[in-house]
Formats: C-alpha cells, sequence, structure tokens
C-alpha cells in the first residue's frame, strides 16, 4: 500500500533562470551555523509525552535552551504522544509553515463489538478519499461539518477478538482522529472510540528525525554548556530551513537578499533558479543561492512564467526570517 503525504509523491526539478555566484563573504551554509545561531534559528522534533499540553512542551524547550520565544507545529491533546516539531527563537514563526501540512497518525481503535475482518477493511477503505468530518465538540474550530482528505488508511493489526483495530492513517491538516475513528464505528455499525494515538508524520518531520524526549534534549543541552561538547545538541536541533523541505523554493541572486529581508517583495529579475510545479498562490520559500532560508510568500506565476517573463511579481512576502544584515544592500 502507498503510504506517502502529497508533498511525498511530488518530485520537483530545478530550473536555472540566470547562471549566477554567490559572495562567500556574506551568509553560510545552514548546518555550519555555530551552536548559538543554530539554537536561534532552530527546529527540534520532540517526542510529546502524555500529560502535558503541546503549549506546555513549548514552554518545556524554550526554558530548557534559555531562549526567548518558542512554538509548535500544531496541537496534541494531552494524552496523545508523538512528534511535535517545536522552533526556537527566531525561528519561531517557520513552525505555520508545517501548520497546513499532511500529518500521520497511528492509532488503536476500539470497537464496542466483535465485526468480522472483511467489514473493517471495507470499511477503513471507505474512509480514504474525501470525507465529510464535523469536529468534535471540544475543539479549536467552528463546530461545522467540512471536508477533509483522508490520504491512507493502513490496517497494521486486528486483535484475536476483532475489537482492537491498529492503523496508520495519513490525512490533511485539520482532520481529527478521534472523530474518523468515532464515524467509521457509526459505519461499522457498532460504536468505536479512539484508546491510542500517537503521531508520526509532520511534513518531513517523521520518526527517523532525530526524535528527542525532552529528558534528551536537556541532556544535549548541558553536555554543551557544562563540557562544550555541542555534538549531542546538533544532533536534536536541525536549521529552520529543514522544517521548509516539503515546500517549493525559489533561490535568489545576492543582490536581492537584503530587500526581501527588508520587507520587499520578490520580482521576476532577481530570481536564479527555481523548483518546477509552482502555481498562483502557492506558498514558497525564497532561498540564498547558499540555501539559507530568507522568507516564506505567496506565488504569483506559475514556474513557466517565472522562468521566461522578466519583468513582474513573483513573490508576495508573507514572514521574513533572515537577519536584515547579512546580506549588504547592492545598489544598481
Amino acid at each position: 500500500m502507498d503510504t506517502k503525504l502529497p508533498f511525498e509523491e511530488k518530485k520537483r526539478d530545478i530550473l536555472i533562470k540566470k547562471n549566477e555566484e554567490t559572495n562567500p563573504n556574506y551568509g553560510h551554509d545552514p548546518y555550519n551555523r555555530t551552536t548559538e545561531d543554530l539554537i536561534n534559528y532552530g527546529v527540534i522534533c520532540v517526542d510529546k509525552p502524555q500529560g502535558p499540553t503541546s503549549h506546555q512542551v513549548s514552554a518545556y524547550v524554550k526554558q530548557i535552551l534559555n531562549v526567548n520565544k518558542s512554538g509548535h507545529s500544531g496541537s496534541l491533546d494531552p494524552n496523545v504522544t508523538g512528534l511535535l516539531v517545536i522552533a526556537t527563537g527566531n525561528a519561531t514563526r517557520v513552525v505555520e509553515a508545517l501548520l497546513k501540512a499532511g500529518k500521520e497518525y497511528v492509532c488503536v481503535m476500539h470497537l464496542h463489538k466483535e465485526i468480522p475482518t472483511q467489514d473493517i477493511k471495507k470499511v477503513m477503505k471507505k474512509f480514504e478519499g474525501k470525507i465529510r468530518q464535523l469536529p468534535p465538540l471540544k475543539s479549536a474550530v467552528k463546530r461545522q461539518y467540512r471536508y477533509r482528505r483522508i490520504y491512507y488508511n493502513e490496517i497494521l493489526e486486528i486483535s484475536e477478538d476483532n475489537k482492537d483495530v491498529l492503523f496508520r492513517t495519513g490525512v490533511q491538516a485539520g482532520t481529527y482522529i478521534r472523530k474518523l475513528v468515532h464515524d467509521i464505528g457509526q459505519e461499522l455499525n457498532c460504536g468505536a472510540h479512539m484508546a491510542e494515538l500517537r503521531r508520526t508524520k509532520v511534513a518531513c518531520f517523521n520518526e527517523q528525525t532525530n526524535l528527542a524526549t525532552l529528558h534528551d534534549l536537556k541532556d544535549a543541552y548541558s553536555i554543551y554548556k557544562e563540557l562544550g561538547n555541542d555534538k549531542l545538541l546538533r544532533k536534536y536541533i536541525k536549521p529552520m530551513e529543514y522544517a521548509v523541505s516539503h515546500l517549493p523554493k525559489i533561490w535568489v541572486r545576492d543582490s536581492a537578499v537584503n530587500s526581501i529581508c527588508h520587507g520587499a517583495s520578490l520580482n521576476l529579475p532577481g530570481i536564479a533558479k527555481l523548483n518546477t510545479g509552482i502555481e498562483p498562490d502557492l506558498t514558497v520559500a525564497v532561498m540564498t543561492l547558499k540555501d539559507e532560508l530568507i522568507a516564506i510568500g505567496s506565488a504569483k506565476l506559475n514556474s513557466e512564467k517565472m522562468l521566461k517573463d522578466e519583468k513582474g511579481l513573483a513573490i508576495a512576502v508573507e514572514k521574513v526570517f533572515m537577519d536584515p544584515n547579512a546580506y549588504p544592500k547592492i545598489s544598481r
């Protein structure tokens, strides 16, 4: 069974608009940042335990790393475990690029009476694709029906009494797994509830992405501060650029970086290269030629027009992450 989120199925090629060199005196490879810069422009894949809220976990990370702010990639209920991406310091807003991305969960669904295996498989298949879902009574959104997409429901194991179903599901952001389980139970005409839930993917982050418990992070930071050894800490903290791995990208000339850092939109002359598959209104990451994240914005043209046209607006910049002093203002 194909268990991929939408971005994992898209292969994006790189189109060269202008052959450009980048000045080695400015900026640097994100993976070669100093440890302090990494902490202040980092993302951490935290293994959230049962008990605390997502906000509390984010606050713990802020306290452990002694940074001024932190943010997380979308709430998990206190009893739910698994991936919670935390961004720190000046990278905090990068988690917004993950909020609308696909997510994957592993769930234990308890059926309220014994149901034949074939019936379970048939109904689980029925709940793939576009579904209509009413958010639960306790939710952060208005309680009205809305459509969400279920990319896959993969049954991993069914208990001997056919009452407990372990399954993996990939879903559009904003899908309530507890409600999905309830609706499957209704369709099976037996009732069901979510017995256990773990998040295993958030966009480009998964359980192989150097998952860190809060204790792991605390130990790594202590070793760094007390012994000067940052190896373990750098294993857990990734550059903020990793959080936009799932987004299409545009790389700009050095001469365009400073104006974008000051909030200017990106016009076509500033583009050096770009990904295929960009369409108007798509969220795009704007990068330097050293693969540093400058900003995130909304595309105004498709890839073909960006490549061929010489004048016009390419990206309306929405969030800037790079320090305005990283690249100099270049007179034209």
